[in-house]
């Protein structure tokens, strides 16, 4: 327990996803099973235990404090595991065989007692637990317990770090992932080399998703428009729909399980054998008017009009819904890719070649609530920038380009796939710092500082600030974004706390100028949050480059009036 805490207390302690990498490597190397297999679960997709923390915590700090003065540390620490780790007393009776002399209890016990028992009887071993820790492994417990570390590594950096220290692929472990269940055992005795590759067999998996660059100017002269299928750009979220003998599963790009969000999705893939790629979006039944919605929002499914992404939100993030959210927030998914046609892995076809497949597909079987993101016909960029340039409409975030004959490659495959956004100043950047609001936001972390991305003169990776906002979200996102600052505070400043680099903020803004008030040496004109990217992990925001790219030129002394506009 004490080699978790020491883990967990280096992972919150630095920004540098290279050291987290390391740090976690580290550990799943010098660790023995099962306790590396929990730790790996309290990362990933969290232990399997069920418990009322919060309410045992309740009670038990009731032994021992004063509940109003617990309430209000808790009130402002803003971390539950935090205030009771560092409240909780040091000398008190010590439960026999765990006391401060003894071995601190391993992960594997920490899970074997939690697992079982009635609420009374697993409140008592909690309490013998937090007896036998110091404060850092109290707090390590409690995280471990908790379900979400929040520690700065997501899912899925901690797989990276799993592949990097045993040499491995990260899309092998990721292609069987959702098949293994805790402590994973078999995974570690395949990366020991000590058995074989674990075999998904009949459980839907995640497959890693292909992805596109965003398309350059000076991309344009290398490409040929006859090469290239066009799509619309949908302002979703990307989802992979995985059903497999009965089962169903709905990944994030990332490969994160968000089916019990959306039951009816499930539900339309119960019968079918498939892995399918599309956009996960809100769509609503509405005539369409004079002056209304463009038909072309609508793809095959012209009874229905795609809801604005702040209606998707609220259904993400959740493990239950409701009736009420059911009705309110219709999901709907837009297909338009492949994968596994049955139990035909046709992802080695070329992209042509899978569009017939999924067209075939999709008109043989009709899942409902899906239709095909319909493909665009044109013969030159110039037809398609004409279109390119009318996609501010409801729905469209702007163009794909996918090369006909590119095969479905895990990753950012360069020159296969491009993404041609619209026509607006928008960069997804990293929140820094966030300081309290006032007046009625006086008790909230409500005014973000972002930054973007660039090369240190180390040559690593560092974030540099771009900008401030603190508008451009509602009251419950609001209340979201400080309970995600308050778990991920890594150095407070009066009212400002920094935060570990995890949340992907899309910022809209006028202009991006030059300003010697930033260290990026470059600021936002009038920046607002667009939509919070809690799907998009922090390393894949934009870089300062693409930033100063969106700078405009200076107009030259000679210039006429024409020129300059």
């Amino acid at each position: 327990m004490q080699t978790f805490a020491t883990l967990l207390d280096g992972l919150v302690t630095t920004q540098s996803r290279n050291r987290k990498i390391a740090l976690l490597g580290r550990y799943f190397r010098a660790t023995s099973d099962p306790d590396r297999g929990w730790a790996l679960a309290a990362l990933t997709d969290g232990i399997p235990i069920r418990v009322p923390l919060r309410r045992m915590l309740t009670e038990l700090m009731e032994r021992v404090i004063d509940p109003v003065l617990y309430k209000m540390s808790r009130d402002y620490v803003g971390d539950t595991a935090e205030t009771v780790a560092l409240l909780w007393p040091d000398h008190i009776a010590i439960a026999p065989g765990l006391g401060h002399n003894q071995p601190a209890p391993t992960l594997h016990a920490v899970v074997t007692a939690m697992s079982s028992g009635t609420i009374a009887e697993r409140t008592e071993r909690l309490r013998e637990l937090l007896n036998a820790l110091d404060p850092s492994g109290r707090w390590a417990l409690l995280k471990l317990i908790g379900g979400a570390p929040r520690v700065g590594v997501s899912a899925r950096l901690a797989r990276t770090a799993l592949a990097e220290a045993y040499g491995r692929d990260v899309g092998e472990i990721e292609e069987i992932w959702h098949a293994l269940t805790p402590p994973y055992t078999d995974l570690f005795a395949w990366l020991d080399g000590h058995a074989a590759r674990p075999d998904p067999g009949l459980h839907p998996t995640f497959r890693p998703v292909m992805l596109a660059h965003p398309i350059e100017d000076d991309d344009w002269p290398k490409l040929r428009a006859s090469d290239f299928a066009a799509e619309w750009k949908w302002d979703g979220i990307r989802v992979q729909i995985s059903a497999r003998g009965g089962e169903v599963r709905m990944f994030s790009r990332q490969g994160d399980d968000i089916s019990a969000a959306f039951p009816e999705i499930r539900s339309a893939f119960m019968t079918h054998n498939c892995v399918a790629d599309g956009e996960l979006l809100v769509m609503r039944k509405a005539a369409i008017e004079d002056g209304g919605t463009d038909n072309k929002l609508l793809g095959d499914n012209p009874g229905g009009v795609i809801a604005p992404f702040n209606d998707l939100q609220q259904r993400l993030n959740r493990k239950t819904v409701t009736a009420k959210m059911l009705r309110d927030y219709p999901a709907h998914v837009r297909l338009y890719d492949l994968l596994f046609d049955g139990d035909d892995d046709i992802r080695a076809l070329a992209f042509d070649d899978r569009r017939q497949r999924l067209e075939a597909w999709h008109a043989r079987t009709a899942p409902p609530l899906t239709d095909l993101s319909a493909a665009i016909s044109f013969e030159t960029f110039d037809d398609l920038a004409s279109l390119w340039s009318q996609a501010r409409d409801d729905g469209i975030e702007g163009l794909m380009l996918k090369r006909r004959d590119s095969v479905y490659q895990a990753g950012r495959v360069r020159g296969q796939w491009f993404k041609w956004k619209r026509a607006a100043l928008t960069l997804d950047c990293v929140m820094m710092y966030a300081q309290r609001g006032s007046g009625k936001r006086s008790s909230f972390y409500s005014d973000y500082t972002f930054g973007v991305w660039r090369t240190g003169d180390h040559g690593r990776d560092e974030l540099v600030p771009v900008g401030k906002a603190y508008s451009g979200f509602t009251d419950d996102e609001l209340r979201l974004l400080d309970k995600w600052v308050r778990s991920n505070t890594t150095e407070t400043f009066g009212p400002v706390r920094a935060v570990s680099p995890g949340l992907v903020l899309e910022v809209a803004f006028d202009a991006a100028q030059r300003s010697t008030r930033h260290k990026s040496g470059v600021a936002m004109r009038f920046p607002r949050i667009h939509r919070i990217r809690w799907d998009k992990p922090a390393n894949e925001a934009d870089r300062l480059e693409t930033m100063l790219g969106l700078i405009a030129p200076e107009p030259q002394a000679s210039a006429s009036p024409k020129s300059q506009s």
